[in-house]
């Protein structure tokens, strides 16, 4: 299994530098960092990265967190806020064990950390097919952006071994367009009647994450979905 350990508009580059050089701890480096504003690589970047400058350097840097996710097999959104409108709450220790039972040495996890003031929006969480967040003390939930990512590389460094065969995840991108072409059914259908398309949405994905779908049943899926719509004039 690769990682690929994402942050989105991260607001600091010391907290770059250091969530890299947890990343090496454990031995990953394909960090990705999205957002419009390029993050330096300066005497606090490098300081706070010793040892890991080469993985703050050869970060990917994209604008959108849709092409950060888009090559991914299993996506996870991290969250401290236990009050926001989140259907589960899986912990680092359930996504190592997640990813050791549905992906193998070819597929690639991505894992997504909000910004250090607020963590990640909604719609965000959503393009993501699970979330996972830190067991902390409730009264002060919120980490460090370095501190979550070593804890999650811990726990995904800790010699798991991935499937050596079975079936195929379904790639994130392909979960997308099945996400996106249901929500356009279930809005012709008036499914959602006055009750909140993005909170009924998020429950459904939720449920849906939780079936690991492959590459096949996806497409079944998605191959359904655009036949009913079309039976139906969308």
């Amino acid at each position: 299994m690769h990682l690929r350990i994402i942050l989105v508009s991260p607001q600091d580059s010391g907290n770059v530098g250091a969530a890299a050089r947890a990343m090496k701890n454990f031995g990953f480096t394909d960090l990705w960092i999205v957002g419009a504003r390029k993050e330096r690589v300066d005497d606090v970047s490098s300081w706070w990265a010793v040892g890991a400058v080469d993985v703050v350097e050869s970060a990917t840097r994209v604008a959108t967190l849709e092409e950060a996710l888009a090559d991914c097999h299993l996506t996870v959104a991290t969250t401290a806020v236990r009050g926001r409108q989140v259907f589960e709450q899986l912990t680092p220790f359930d996504v190592a064990r997640l990813a050791e039972e549905t992906l193998t040495e070819d597929h690639r996890l991505g894992v997504v950390f909000g910004r250090e003031t607020w963590g990640l929006t909604g719609r965000e969480v959503m393009l993501c097919q699970r979330t996972a967040s830190i067991p902390t003390w409730p009264e002060f939930p919120t980490m460090n952006l370095a501190q979550s990512v070593a804890i999650f590389c811990y726990e995904l460094g800790k010699g798991l071994r991935p499937r050596a065969s079975g079936a195929d995840p379904a790639p994130h991108q392909l979960i997308q367009h099945l996400n996106t072409n249901t929500r356009s059914l279930l809005e012709e259908i008036d499914y959602f009647g006055d009750k909140s398309p993005d909170r009924m949405c998020a429950e459904l994905q939720a449920l849906a994450g939780r079936a690991v779908l492959t590459k096949r049943e996806a497409s079944l899926l998605l191959a359904f979905v655009r036949l009913m719509s079309k039976r139906l004039g969308h």
